[in-house]
């Protein structure tokens, strides 16, 4: 019983659990699911959809939070991915056996490759700035936010790019299997790190670097390429993250695609369980954390709360969230509630 007490997970999926359960009460509807046209409709495929680019960019970050890093900068780089490939697809109409279609300006594949090589070169650069020069991953990591999205308001021409290009929109709106075809591509992420971390010794080099980089480096570990290379996957699964928004969006706006992105992954994969310390670090854990970010929104927005304090409100559920999994806040409640009464007269 102490054992699933004490599991890291238990709070976070509680807390989703909770979640769900106020949306079912104010929403009747919200369990059922509908099949129509050949995939699966409803609130919970919606919510699911929605988390979709959240997730991805989570399992990014716990890599770089597990180092004992952060990287603020991924909104940004949402931004630029998003930028960049509807630049390149945008839609061009012409008239095709005297049929009217659109048409990608480059091809899409080539597109997506360049979306997806410029987050990751974002990445590289975080990365260098921060085991190379050496400088602290949040001032590294806010120079590009900063820059990077002034770098996608000039993509953009500082006006909102309109993609009009059928293909692209399944990356972000399509389905397979009569599920989003946006969780796929979230699970691959998945699937590829969970590998990577529990079937390798990445996983075991990155929690070393996270505990103690120089013990690290002194046993071998190559300490600042490994951080090199996490921060670049963060910008390439920021990239992905653009990729799934502008899709599903079916534009690019420079100034607002992935705004405080950052903060709500980095909440996410706290809420999962990663210690912000580095060493500790779970991926189902930021998975879950984001749909409760994602479910949170939902709920917010469901129980008619006004659009001008809903932060507030996820504000204070994250905050809650955080203390229940706060062992030593757990501990200090069980004691104030068992303690023995100290007053009265002696016999």
């Amino acid at each position: 019983m102490n054992r699933l007490l004490n599991h890291p997970l238990l709070w976070p999926l509680a807390t989703l659990a909770l979640l769900l359960a106020v949306n079912a009460t104010f929403n009747p509807g919200f369990w059922q699911l509908q099949w129509r046209d050949g995939h699966l409709y409803g609130s919970l495929i919606d919510i699911l959809n929605r988390a979709a680019p959240l997730i991805v960019v989570s399992l990014g970050m716990t890599l770089v939070i597990a180092t004992r890093g952060i990287d603020i900068s991924v909104g940004a780089v949402v931004a630029i991915s998003a930028a960049v490939a509807a630049l390149m697809i945008g839609g061009q109409l012409v008239v095709k056996d005297g049929v009217q279609t659109y048409v990608s300006r480059f091809p899409m594949g080539l597109a997506i490759a360049a979306a997806l090589g410029v987050a990751l070169l974002a990445g590289l650069w975080n990365g260098l700035l921060v085991a190379k020069v050496g400088m602290q991953p949040i001032i590294a990591t806010l120079i590009l936010m900063v820059a990077g999205r002034g770098v996608a308001q000039l993509i953009t021409d500082g006006q909102i790019i309109t993609v009009y290009y059928a293909p692209y929109f399944f990356i972000g709106n399509g389905f397979l299997l009569g599920l989003p075809f946006s969780l796929f591509v979230a699970a691959a992420v998945f699937l590829f790190l969970y590998v990577a971390v529990k079937h390798t010794a990445l996983g075991l080099f990155i929690q070393a670097i996270g505990i103690n980089p120089a013990a690290a480096r002194l046993a071998g570990v190559r300490e600042r390429l490994i951080t090199v290379c996490v921060y670049a996957f963060c910008g390439f699964t920021a990239g992905v993250a653009g990729l799934l928004v502008s899709s599903n969006v079916k534009s690019a706006d420079g100034n607002n695609a992935g705004q405080l992105m950052e903060l709500d992954a980095i909440l996410a994969v706290t809420l999962g369980g990663t210690l912000l310390t580095g060493g500790r670090f779970s991926l189902a854990g930021s998975v879950v954390g984001a749909l409760i970010i994602q479910t949170l929104t939902s709920t917010i927005y469901s129980i008619g709360v006004p659009p001008e304090i809903n932060l507030v409100v996820k504000a204070a559920v994250v905050f809650v969230v955080m203390l229940m999994q706060s062992a030593e806040f757990r501990r200090a409640v069980k004691g104030w509630v068992f303690r023995a009464p100290t007053g009265g007269a002696a016999a």
